[in-house]
């Protein structure tokens, strides 16, 4: 057997077959004597047609059955003898399909294209310039986290001598029946704040005016669009039992509420000076890991290497279900959205599947320089925060983990993360002045917007934080390699 490979491009190959004719010849000869005993031709008892007449009666299906039987094999064995490792499964035609004769009387050319990671052979990945931009603490931040505090700290004090009213939380025992469905619905213990924005206000319209212990039915009709799907559109009538009548007193935001928290905080002003201390830590993280993302970006725009086709589309495939899933918990329907909106948002997603595919591959190549590894223990300490994070245990992660990627899968985000490690730690950082991005996205929006009405207005680029780096960290060629890899 002949064999050619040929170099299309740096992830593009195509190898060249010329298969002999006597091989040809000898599975042909096979496939017939199987097909002699098996079919029946006018003339002849079953089994005891002369084999050139079933050569000749069926010598197309016995070509394509030739090449059924033999193609995989040989073209297995040509990769192999390659040393080249195909992402996905190869395309492969016949050259002259047309007229090419499948009975052993002449060779057979083949080719067979497929692609492979491209061989990055240097990465310009330290002394990456980047800016550190660390949001500053505000004043109604603090504020904010105090009166959230305070509300956990309320308690709820119950009224005598009067029915209940505006601003009321009510302590219910609910039972219901859907119109037209025979099952009920109950919660006990129920609480309900008249007037608040989330409860329904038909809720609020009916338990006004009731005393404790007072029995109230009524029924409520909700929207086609009610937010909560099991109720959306049905007719349910009620009975609630109210057990209790109070208000939710807040404390006062005092030393002696700070005291009472028992955080080892001696004042209102000690605990809010604690406060600022936290809010700086996360906002500095908050900094670096928009740096770290900066720097990454960075990274893919430098080295404009080529990626493979097939990864890109899976990529960009894995974003889509994203987006139509994130649609889904808003309350809408994908197969609802235009379709041309989504052929439009797939385009979108391709270039940015792209970025993140040789974003992977730029890591990959990152952890294999500085020989980054990542440990039993670290992988288990992952699940234990995983687990922790949906409070479940560490045992059903690896059950959900063994129906995908497994294990692999949180080593090879181990391993990138270390990688985006790297490039913050080797990187030239300056700190600057904290830029309110919302708002210079706005101001880039509205230079865009005049933009197009002023011939030769300066273009101005809307700032955006993708914060790519978990996304792309999910992606290592290894990975990729287990998703796309197919035995020809």
């Amino acid at each position: 057997m002949k064999t050619e490979i040929i170099e299309v491009s740096s992830t593009k190959r195509e190898i060249k077959l010329e298969v002999e004719a006597e091989l040809i010849k000898q599975n042909f000869h096979r496939i017939a004597q199987k097909y002699s005993r098996q079919v029946s031709i006018p003339g002849f008892r079953k089994g005891f047609a002369p084999l050139d007449i079933v050569k000749m009666r069926f010598q197309a299906e016995i070509g394509n059955e030739v090449l059924r039987e033999l193609l995989p094999t040989i073209i297995s064995e040509a990769i192999t003898e390659s040393g080249l490792n195909p992402i996905g499964e190869p395309d492969v035609h016949l050259e002259n399909q047309e007229t090419v004769k499948l009975n052993g009387s002449q060779p057979i050319n083949l080719h067979v294209h497929f692609e492979v990671f491209p061989s990055i052979e240097k990465v310009d990945y330290k002394k990456l310039e980047g800016t550190r931009r660390v949001r500053p603490v505000q004043e109604e931040e603090l504020d904010q986290i105090i009166d959230e505090r305070l509300k956990h700290s309320a308690a709820l004090v119950p009224v005598e001598g009067r029915k209940s009213q505006l601003g009321d939380t009510l302590i219910v025992d609910l039972s219901g029946i859907i119109l037209g469905e025979a099952e009920p619905i109950t919660a006990n213990d129920l609480e309900i704040k008249l007037g608040d924005d989330n409860v329904e206000p038909a809720f609020t319209e009916n338990l006004q005016g009731v005393d404790q212990d007072e029995v109230k039915e009524f029924t409520v009709e909700y929207a086609t669009d009610f937010a909560s799907k099991p109720l959306a559109g049905k007719t349910i009538n009620y009975t609630a039992t109210v057990r209790s009548i109070g208000i939710v007193e807040i404390p006062k935001a005092d030393n002696d509420w700070a005291k009472g928290l028992d955080e080892g905080f001696s004042s209102l002003k000690d605990l809010r000076k604690k406060l600022r201390e936290d809010v700086v830590l996360v906002n500095k993280t908050e900094a670096d890991n928009r740096l770290k993302d900066e720097l990454l970006q960075k990274l893919i725009e430098t080295h404009e290497i080529e990626v493979p086709t097939k990864l890109v589309d899976i990529q960009a495939r894995n974003l889509l279900n994203n987006f139509a899933q994130d649609m889904m918990q808003r309350g809408l329907n994908p197969e609802t959205v235009n379709q041309d909106f989504l052929k439009m948002a797939y385009q979108s997603m391709s270039v940015q599947a792209e970025k993140d595919v040789r974003g992977a591959l730029l890591l990959d190549k990152v952890a294999k320089l500085e020989n980054v590894e990542v440990s039993s223990d670290e992988i288990a300490e992952e699940l234990e925060k995983m687990a922790s994070y949906y409070q479940v245990t560490p045992d059903e992660i690896r059950e959900s983990l063994a129906q995908q990627d497994g294990e692999d899968g949180i080593a090879d985000r181990l391993k990138n993360r270390k990688s985006i490690d790297i490039l913050f730690q080797t990187a030239k950082i300056s700190d600057g002045e904290w830029l309110d991005e919302a708002a210079l996205n706005a101001q880039a929006m509205k230079e865009v917007a005049d933009d197009s009405v002023k011939p030769k207005a300066k273009k101005v680029k809307a700032v955006e934080d993708s914060d790519k780096t978990e996304e792309i960290a999910e992606i290592s060629e290894e990975k990729l390699k287990a998703r796309t890899k197919k035995k020809a």
